[in-house]
């Protein structure tokens, strides 16, 4: 089905509106800017555990029970994800973005009602963009900034149908990813850094 998808170019506006500066306890805040940040799938954040984050490697490794293609996935950590990391430490043992009131796992539907309450736009006429849909628009940023096809599709964690063509696959290619999900959080953030620009130069 398709999922709605928020136009990449209005997500900086997004955040800088409705995640930024989330407070201590606003674990959906938190957690939706790092799923768009990780471009990771919905049940893959929302079940992180604190044994998947190696902070020294500034690397998130969800295992392969986790993944829809039931294999291991290494997500290399923008400085702003490890921000996020920083934020939710103490408030659970186990889960990184624990349920407030139940500290169990949240429900997807947790992340559904913040958009629809913030009336996230998609490009989908009359449909308010999906969590999932970030992948989309992650994706196709990849594209609009010339990112090898490969190098996208491994950040989203999709596997490849081609058999010859996986036999090729012998590395996630981790180091050149780290470097493009640093340049989507750093675009993530521009329209935090044009606001506090213009703030400067009224003064």
């Amino acid at each position: 089905e398709h999922q709605p998808a928020m136009p990449w170019r209005d997500i900086p506006a997004f955040v800088a509106e409705h995640l930024a500066g989330a407070a201590r306890f606003d674990t959906t805040r938190a957690m939706l800017e790092f799923l768009i940040l990780t471009a990771a799938r919905s049940g893959e954040v929302r079940g992180m555990t604190w044994n998947e984050v190696d902070f020294d490697a500034s690397v998130w490794t969800v295992p392969a029970d986790r993944m829809k293609a039931r294999l291991p996935h290494r997500v290399p950590l923008s400085d702003r994800a490890v921000e996020i990391l920083r934020s939710q430490e103490g408030l659970h043992e186990e889960l990184v973005f624990p349920s407030p009131r139940a500290q169990t796992i949240l429900s997807d539907m947790v992340l559904t009602s913040f958009l629809r309450r913030v009336n996230a736009a998609s490009s989908t006429p009359g449909r308010v963009a999906t969590a999932h849909g970030f992948r989309s628009s992650f994706r196709d940023w990849c594209s609009e900034q010339g990112y090898p096809r490969d190098l996208a599709e491994r950040a989203l964690a999709h596997t490849v149908a081609n058999k010859v063509e996986a036999a090729y696959h012998r590395t996630d290619l981790l180091e050149q990813r780290r470097e493009m999900m640093q340049c989507w959080s750093d675009f993530l953030k521009t329209r935090e850094s044009n606001r506090y620009e213009s703030s400067r130069s009224d003064t």
